[in-house]
């Protein structure tokens, strides 16, 4: 239907900038992000020495995506500790800088338990510093490695669900290696899938408020020389009626012990329509991103962001534009009230699959969850769907 609208493919993609790495400057040792919210006009990379500025990378959003903010929480940990601050209140306030992702506070735990185990060693403080970096660098391994895992997985089950090939995809807010330490997560699999050859079309929701699909997809989808297609998020229901969609993938920020998946705002709507339309609705995230200390989706604590991120538009090529009031493009009235969760929630039942470098879980239940998660100690394969 809609292939005369595609973008063309970038014959030589470019690499893409790393989302995150740490250096070592003679000046001191810092993190380094690639600021996401100039994307795509430049890419711009902010330099964080200390735990506020990083905070403040992560409130903001120029840092973002459920893996690498559990990624940067634990670099966050080793950065006050290296530089010589208070570690536990540099652990505290980034296990707090957003609510919603559970990663973000694995990430920090996990830093956070390497640096006072090594203190309860016998280690000095900057042998617990030294212990605490080298736990941030193997989750970023760990996370890139899940990516490949996921990939694979989310190509076997795809393959298995919709034979033939000729995939056209759709795919809310932005799930690749801006988001991870390797491929992504949702958008990893549809890598898979486009160097199988088996990609028709990408449909790439533009994501409000925010724009991570129009801005961040598509930019990640272009440098892999995928066919793909952006949408405004109400144009999708229209894709399902006229047939265009053979399966929707998502990421997700956190996954209760029950399956319901919390992901950006708009991803519940998508999950009621590809029931409705017989699509399989999957769900691509690491078994971190699973938490089974949580029981159901009604017991998250979904984030409210500020009002002006619906009232305005920010501009990406000026910087600051966006992060307060008045700084973007008035597009409502002045003083108008928003509604703006973070994200949503999607009950189990709507969910045909949920994707981990563990393997596939479907149908989704508590039990079946739980087992995926026992296979980190485990190391097993593939549960049968």
């Amino acid at each position: 239907m809609a292939d005369q609208y595609a973008v063309p493919a970038d014959p030589a993609p470019s690499s893409l900038t790393p989302a995150l790495r740490w250096e070592e400057p003679p000046e001191g040792p810092v993190l380094v992000l690639l600021d996401q919210r100039r994307l795509p006009a430049e890419e711009i990379e902010l330099v964080c020495t200390d735990v506020p500025a990083l905070v403040e990378a992560i409130r903001t959003l120029a840092v973002r995506g459920a893996p690498l903010l559990g990624i940067a929480g634990a670099y966050g940990v080793a950065l006050a500790a290296v530089r010589g601050f208070d570690v536990d209140d540099a652990a505290e306030s980034l296990a707090h800088a957003r609510p919603t992702a559970v990663n973000l506070a694995y990430g920090v735990h996990r830093g956070l338990s390497a640096y006072r185990g090594a203190l309860k060693g016998g280690a000095d403080v900057t042998g617990a510093a030294a212990a605490a970096l080298e736990t941030a660098r193997a989750l970023h391994r760990e996370d890139a490695r899940a990516s490949e895992l996921m990939a694979a997985h989310g190509l076997e089950l795809l393959t298995e669900l919709l034979p033939g090939g000729g995939l056209r995809i759709l795919t809310h807010c932005n799930t690749g290696a801006l988001v991870s330490g390797g491929e992504g997560t949702a958008l990893a699999v549809v890598g898979a899938v486009h160097r199988a050859g088996q990609l028709r079309r990408l449909w790439v929701d533009e994501t409000r408020p925010l724009l991570q699909g129009a801005r961040l997809t598509a930019y990640e989808a272009a440098r892999a020389g995928m066919s793909y297609t952006l949408l405004t998020d109400n144009a999708a229901g229209s894709l399902f009626a006229a047939g265009e969609v053979d399966a929707v993938l998502i990421g997700a920020d956190r996954i209760t012990a029950d399956g319901s998946v919390a992901n950006k705002v708009g991803s519940y709507p998508l999950a009621v329509l590809a029931r409705y339309h017989h699509v399989p609705f999957v769900v691509v995230a690491p078994i971190t991103t699973v938490d089974l200390n949580t029981p159901e989706g009604a017991a998250i604590e979904v984030e409210q962001r500020p009002g002006h991120e619906v009232t305005e538009f920010a501009v990406p090529q000026v910087p600051g534009a966006g992060e307060e009031a008045g700084s973007g493009v008035l597009i409502a009235p002045l003083g108008t009230q928003a509604y703006n969760p973070a994200f949503d929630i999607t009950p189990p039942e709507l969910v045909t699959a949920i994707v981990t470098e563990n393997g596939v879980v479907s149908p989704v239940t508590e039990a079946g969850l739980a087992e995926l998660c026992a296979r980190s100690r485990s190391g097993n394969g593939m549960m049968s769907i």
